[in-house]
């Protein structure tokens, strides 16, 4: 696995990362579904120095919870969880890329006003029209999700005929509508359990080259979620060392940035397959 770098434009800089890169979750929500991931401003400080110190490249803040079968959160409410997390951070981390969990334009607006300099969005553009544009305008870069159906919905009978190739063209497409809206920095993440069934999400994993191919670099989230659980019969606090097994999974397929929990052994995962991968050999068939 051979390491690279990608140069996004944030605000009025040129930010050059190096790629693999992890990306450290905050939730400032109440119902997150990993209860240790969820913060106050304080603790948010605590959790982020950490992750920072262990190598996170990106921090993910939220405000509105998109675990299965959960309600939309008005806007009002997210922005008062969000804003003070991110104003806190930027002030004690200025050089830390943060990025905002939204669909909402107002909500990145706002956000990328208190500090953030990135816009991670489960809806693709397609919960909030605007928000592609919006993001062009404050130049940052921008993460489109795929999901099947919304949060309250999305784990209602999944269905798919070729689950790989649809989520392909899916971003394929929402790529397209971002360069139109004048998105030069785009990141596509294929929705690990946003409308899949387990299977459907092995199936995505191996075959997520397909998504690479579209040739943007791709994000996966599959940190402590219910692909790991329902195999290994664990709940989320549990499921840090199956993660690291499928993040492992990912990154050898060509995942560029994972989202997690748990930064320090992502980051370990990361350092580990570039050194096998620029080793003197490997075993036959790898």
């Amino acid at each position: 696995m051979a390491c690279r770098t990608v140069q996004w434009r944030v605000k009025d800089q040129l930010v050059r990362l190096p790629v693999p890169a992890v990306m450290g979750v905050l939730n400032a929500t109440p119902d997150s579904f990993h209860a240790a991931s969820r913060v106050d401003v304080a603790t948010a400080l605590r959790m982020a120095g950490r992750m920072l110190e262990e190598g996170a490249t990106i921090l993910d803040i939220g405000g509105a919870s998109s675990r299965p079968g959960s309600a939309m959160v008005p806007a009002d409410e997210e922005k008062r969880r969000v804003l003070p997390v991110i104003e806190a951070l930027h002030q004690s981390f200025p050089e830390a890329l943060l990025s905002v969990d939204t669909w909402r334009a107002e909500v990145a607006r706002e956000a990328v006003a208190a500090g953030a300099g990135m816009v991670n969005d489960i809806g693709a553009g397609l919960l909030d029209p605007d928000l592609p544009g919006t993001v062009a305008a404050l130049h940052v870069p921008y993460v489109a999700m795929h999901m099947q159906g919304t949060p309250a919905t999305m784990q209602q009978a999944p269905s798919y005929a070729d689950v790989a190739g649809e989520v392909a063209l899916f971003l394929s497409e929402r790529l397209q509508a971002c360069r139109a809206a004048g998105l030069p920095d785009v990141v596509l993440d294929p929705g690990f359990g946003f409308g899949k069934t387990t299977a459907h999400n092995f199936t995505l994993l191996r075959e997520l080259q397909r998504i690479v191919a579209i040739g943007a670099p791709v994000l996966v989230g599959l940190s402590r979620k219910r692909l790991v659980n329902e195999v290994l019969g664990t709940a989320p606090a549990q499921a840090g060392n199956g993660t690291t097994v499928l993040n492992t999974i990912a990154l050898l397929h060509g995942a560029a940035i994972l989202r997690v929990h748990d930064v320090r052994e992502a980051v370990e995962a990361v350092k580990l397959l570039s050194a096998y991968g620029t080793g003197p050999s490997r075993p036959p068939g790898l």
